[in-house]
């Protein structure tokens, strides 16, 4: 019944939320279907998923993969969509 905490759930629950709330101003402020999208992301980077995954599929998605696909989705949100355009 010891359970430990690790760094990588941390920050992986930390971007979950990040994500949650970039996909919860996309439906309000944007549009349906990036926010909706970017809500489905955030579920990827919860620490349960990766358990789910490789309990259910037989696989997980590397942190290097989730780190990758982190940048991407920041860069994309501040640089190309609209809700970038709001903040500045």
């Amino acid at each position: 019944m010891n359970k430990t905490i690790h760094v990588g759930n941390i920050f992986s629950g930390i971007f979950a939320a990040v994500l949650f709330v970039i996909g919860v101003l996309n439906i309000l402020l944007i549009h349906p279907v990036p926010g909706i999208a970017y809500f489905l992301l955030s579920f990827l980077y919860l620490p349960p998923a990766n358990a789910i995954l490789s309990e259910r599929l037989g696989f997980s998605i590397p942190l290097v993969i989730k780190i990758i696909l982190g940048i991407v989705i920041i860069m994309f949100t501040l640089g190309v969509s609209d809700l970038g355009d709001m903040i500045d």
